[in-house]
C-alpha cells in the first residue's frame, strides 16, 4: 500500500520544513536511494560517496522535517541506524477547502468495551475507572460482562472489531470520520517503543500508523488516581476519515479507497477495526482509552457527514 501525506492548506510551517529539506540535491538524492529499500547511515554515506558525518547530518534534517525516520537495529558489530522513507509522495494544498455548512452531523459514541469481534494476543488485559477488570494475560476476560465498562484496553497484538449504526441514506453520505486516543503498549511504559497499528474500514485494510510510543511518567488527565503512575498514562488522539476522494488519516491522504470503495452505507452498519498485526514490523501492542482514561474525555467516536435527512 502506498503512504501518502498531504500538507494541508493553512499548514505553513509543515510546507516550511518540507520545502527547506528538499532544497538540497544532496537530500533528494538521500530520498531516491531509499526509495527502493532502507539503508543504514554508511550505507548511504558509500553509495553517495560523501563522509560520513555529511550523511549523518543530512539524515537529520530530513528528519526532523518528517521525511524520514530512524529506527536502531542489531548489527555485527552493535547497533546501527537504519533509514526509510515516512511517506511515497506527498501532495500540497495550496487552496482552501470551502465547508459546506449544509451538512447535517451524525454522531456515535462508541464505549470502547463495546466491541463486537475480537482476536487478541497476550499480553493483554482492560481496566475500568475503579479497578482491573478479570485477570491479566487472560483472553478470557474479554468475554467478561464486565468489559462493557471498560475504560483502558491494551494487547500484545490481534484486534477488536466495533460496528456502529448507521442510519443515513448512502447517497447523502459526503464523510465518515473516526477518532480515538491509543498508543503503543509497552511493559510498564516506554516512550519510545514504535508499534505498526493497522485500521480496517468494513473488512479493507485502509492504512497503518506507526505509534511512537507507550507515553507514561506524567498522570494523564483523565486517569484515574489508583491506576500505577509507572503504566500506561495517556495516548495520541487519531482521526481517520474517508471521503468520496479517498481515506485520510489526521487529514494526510493515505489511501484512494473511498465512500464506495469501502462500501459505506450498503449495510446497516460500519465496521470499523483496530489492531496490530502479529507479521508487522513492529508488533508493539496497543492500548485504546475510553473517556475516564487517557487525556481525551471520549470514547471511540463516528461522525458521518451528510446531505438531507437522516433516515429512521
Amino acid at each position: 500500500m502506498e503512504k501518502n501525506c498531504t500538507i494541508a492548506y493553512g499548514e505553513d510551517e509543515a510546507l516550511l520544513r518540507f520545502a527547506s529539506a528538499l532544497a538540497s540535491p544532496l537530500r533528494i538524492a538521500i530520498l531516491r536511494e531509499l526509495s527502493a529499500n532502507s539503508m543504514s547511515v554508511k550505507e548511504l554515506a558509500f553509495k553517495l560517496n560523501i563522509p560520513l558525518s555529511t550523511a549523518s547530518a543530512n539524515i537529520k534534517v530530513l528528519e526532523e522535517s518528517g521525511l524520514l525516520r530512524t529506527n536502531f537495529q542489531a548489527g555485527k558489530h552493535g547497533s546501527m541506524k537504519l533509514c526509510s522513507l515516512c511517506y511515497e509522495k506527498y501532495f500540497v494544498e495550496f487552496a482552501k477547502a470551502v465547508e459546506d455548512d449544509r451538512l447535517n452531523h451524525y454522531v456515535v459514541d462508541m464505549p470502547i468495551g463495546s466491541y463486537f469481534d475480537l482476536d487478541i494476543v497476550p499480553t493483554c488485559g482492560m481496566a475500568d475507572e475503579f479497578s482491573y477488570i478479570g485477570k491479566d494475560d487472560d483472553v478470557r476476560t474479554f468475554y467478561s460482562a464486565k468489559r462493557f465498562q471498560a475504560q483502558l484496553i491494551w494487547l500484545r497484538a490481534g484486534f477488536l472489531e466495533y460496528r456502529f449504526p448507521l442510519e443515513i441514506d448512502r447517497d447523502a453520505i459526503r464523510a465518515i470520520h473516526f477518532s480515538l486516543e491509543c498508543c503503543s503498549e509497552a511493559p510498564g511504559y516506554r516512550n519510545e517503543f514504535p508499534s505498526d497499528i493497522t485500521f480496517w474500514i468494513n473488512g479493507f485494510e485502509v492504512c497503518e500508523w506507526t505509534s511512537p510510543g507507550d507515553f507514561g511518567g506524567v498522570r494523564g488527565k483523565y486517569s484515574p488516581e489508583w491506576w500505577p503512575i509507572n503504566s500506561t498514562q495517556f495516548g495520541i488522539m487519531k482521526k481517520l476519515s474517508v471521503t468520496e476522494r479517498g481515506c485520510f488519516l489526521d487529514d494526510a491522504f493515505v489511501s484512494q479507497a473511498g465512500l464506495e470503495q469501502l462500501k459505506i452505507g450498503r449495510a446497516g452498519f460500519v465496521s470499523f477495526q483496530i489492531g496490530v498485526k502479529p507479521t508487522a514490523k513492529n508488533v508493539g501492542g496497543i492500548n485504546i482509552f475510553g473517556r475516564k482514561f487517557g487525556n481525551y474525555a471520549q470514547n471511540i467516536m463516528m461522525t458521518v457527514d451528510y446531505d438531507g435527512l437522516k433516515k429512521g
